[in-house]
């Protein structure tokens, strides 16, 4: 196998993590900063060490990422194929991140390996394109929506008759620990999306076998661009989040915050399923500024939210396919 062409896919995994992280730090942050709850600075430093934490909680994740999506091509094509996915994958990231849409990476990432794949006729799990992507992908905006909702009732119903005031200090401090706690599933979920797809270069490089545990160079690789990455900063999706869906005050930013990264800790250990971190984020947040009143939530900018999360995996897979078809006339 050619090194120069594992050398370059891996080069290309690595900034589609950072990517992925500048595109979705705001992710974890946005309502922390729209509440003054953190700095912009603070907020991007503490997400960024919180993201490296994370990549190294498990990896479940990418196994799912790299053998329950497409089946591992072969030689040189086969590079070709994940490098044609990667790119479609940060065309895509690019192209949100200039217009502030907080699409999913996630997506973007699987819609890039199922266009690349079918060009390059490889196959493609479809089962587990179902049961670990697409039905999460439906499931977990409804849940974030739902469970938004309740965390926040609740939070409304506990601190009935406390002042206002303290209250919302004593919610401000406490969204420190929420927003860590988003960061910290945001680097479970997505720092293991780009370890999947390094594992499947190396298999296909013959310096892994399939199977195999996934190497600790290639964990601290991918945790390190992803934090990287969201210490750069997101402030153009950041805006989207934090301002332009809802105004949030500190403790609907602590709902919002905390039922995030409780979908994402329980997907990821109970279920393996690599799911968006935009869309519960975006979800319960929604569901939290619901509580106010129904029309508190500017539901046209949400509706093209999630118009974009529709388009996602689609657009990244007719850019994949594209870039294959261009590999393939030049390279292969």
């Amino acid at each position: 196998m050619d090194t120069f062409a594992l050398v370059v896919t891996i080069g290309v995994a690595l900034f589609f993590t950072y990517t992925n992280g500048f595109h979705d730090s705001a992710n974890a942050i946005a309502t922390s900063v729209s509440t003054r709850a953190l700095t912009p600075r603070v907020a991007l430093a503490m997400a960024a060490v919180m993201n490296l934490a994370g990549a190294f909680m498990g990896s479940g994740v990418a196994k799912t990422v790299s053998e329950g999506v497409i089946q591992t091509p072969e030689g040189s094509k086969g590079m070709g194929i994940l490098f044609a996915a990667l790119v479609g994958a940060i065309v895509w990231n690019l192209i949100t991140w200039y217009f502030g849409l907080p699409s999913s990476s996630s997506h973007a990432l699987f819609g890039g390996m199922v266009g690349a794949a079918l060009a390059g006729g490889t196959t493609v799990y479809w089962h587990g394109v179902l049961d670990k992507i697409v039905i999460p992908m439906f499931v977990s905006p409804v849940v974030g929506l739902l469970a938004g909702y309740l965390v926040m009732t609740v939070i409304l119903w506990i601190f009935r008759r406390a002042n206002p005031h303290k209250a919302k200090r004593g919610f401000r401090i406490a969204q420190t620990v929420s927003a860590a706690g988003m960061a910290l599933g945001h680097g479970l979920q997505d720092a293991q999306k780009t370890m999947g797809i390094v594992v499947m270069a190396l298999v296909i490089a013959d310096v892994e076998d399939y199977g195999d545990p996934i190497p600790v160079w290639v964990k601290i690789a991918c945790a390190v661009m992803l934090s990287a990455g969201t210490y750069a900063g997101g402030w153009r999706i950041m805006r989207t989040l934090g301002r332009k869906i809802i105004e949030l005050d500190p403790p609907q930013g602590f709902a919002a915050e905390t039922t995030g990264a409780s979908i994402m800790f329980g997907s990821a250990f109970l279920f393996h399923a690599p799911i968006s971190t935009t869309h519960v984020i975006t979800s319960a947040i929604m569901g939290v500024g619901a509580t106010k009143r129904v029309n508190a939530v500017r539901w046209g900018v949400a509706k093209n939210i999630v118009l974009g999360w529709f388009i996602t995996m689609p657009a990244a897979a007719v850019v994949a396919a594209l870039s294959f078809g261009l590999v393939n006339l030049a390279v292969l």
